[in-house]
């Protein structure tokens, strides 16, 4: 008997729906043991009552993509709850906030001026801001209520599996798929990973070239020179996430000669991703004027730390609660 499977995307961008589509032949393959009975907004033309009309419980695997930003993604995750027996939180931005997480930095009024009145793009000389309920005629519209914070899904339900990724690699997918179709799933809360870093698969990791990893002596952002291909980006300055990073990517960004930025995720059993990133730059930092530079380089650390989880972050669920 097929799997019953519902995909759901709120908060997101839908890059994370076209991971699962890139899976190309793998994916036919894979639904001769999975029948989708719900995936929505982007890929199938169904609406959200067709997921409440469904039995309590009745979906084997619900896979929830993109963060909670609004009530109605809230409420669209907790009916999901509801339905499946098993819910994956799939991408970074389910798992820990993603990149949307960052406006937790901001209070949500700051957020609609910078978005609604003061954008170069915009023209709202009303200066009108988007309402959960506004009149335009004798017609009432609605909008969902905009909530105070970004939250991960599991600051609104019980999840079982994690899934790193921005979006996650399709090759990855593909053994997430596997997992879930097999049944070979890890203990419930964990990460579904191969558990090796982002330096366990990266070329560049002076390991694998017989040498040890050096102190930086000088920090770098990624538009200050090129970086030699041939050596390990972190020893060169740019503070790449990889040692501390999922690698479940194949360690793509520094393929390209990019530092990885830590959309994988944290490895387990780290439970703070931004915690275990100074921890691990500040180990490596050669003395107090690198120290300094680093300081004047990221004035804003919070944004390069927790770029892809500051929604996850211990003292964000302290505020949620």
């Amino acid at each position: 008997m097929a799997l019953k499977l519902a995909y759901l995307l709120v908060g997101g961008c839908g890059g994370c729906d076209m991971a699962v589509v890139d899976l190309s032949e793998k994916l036919v393959d894979a639904l001769e043991h999975l029948e989708i009975v719900f995936w929505a907004p982007t890929v199938a033309d169904v609406k959200y009552k067709d997921l409440e009309a469904m039995p309590d419980q009745s979906i084997d695997i619900g896979l929830i993509s993109g963060m909670v930003r609004n009530k109605e993604n809230e409420h669209l995750v907790k009916v999901m709850r509801q339905k499946c027996k098993i819910i994956v939180a799939f991408g970074i931005c389910a798992a820990l906030g993603g990149i949307p997480g960052m406006a937790n930095m901001h209070k949500k009024e700051e957020l609609f001026e910078n978005a609604y009145i003061k954008s170069p793009s915009t023209d709202n000389p009303d200066g009108v801001i988007p309402q959960p309920v506004s009149k335009e005629g004798e017609f009432e519209l609605t909008l969902p209520e905009f909530l105070d914070y970004v939250k991960p899904i599991d600051a609104i339900i019980d999840v079982d599996y994690y899934v790193g990724g921005c979006p996650p690699h399709h090759d990855h997918v593909a053994k997430v798929v596997e997992a879930v179709v097999t049944g070979n799933l890890p203990p419930k809360g964990s990460w579904i990973t191969n558990g090796k870093a982002v330096c366990d698969v990266c070329g560049r990791n002076p390991a694998e070239k017989g040498k040890t990893r050096e102190f930086v002596k000088e920090v770098k952002r990624m538009h200050e020179g090129i970086p030699d291909e041939e050596k390990c980006l972190l020893g060169q300055g740019y503070l790449c996430l990889g040692p501390i990073t999922q690698g479940d990517c194949g360690g793509l960004c520094p393929k390209v000669n990019i530092r990885c930025a830590g959309c994988g995720g944290p490895i387990p059993p780290t439970r703070d991703f931004g915690l275990r990133a100074i921890s691990a730059i500040g180990s490596i930092l050669a003395d107090e004027n690198v120290t300094d530079q680093l300081i004047k380089k990221y004035p804003v650390l919070t944004k390069m730390l927790y770029r892809y989880g500051l929604p996850g972050a211990m003292i964000n669920r302290k505020i949620f609660k």
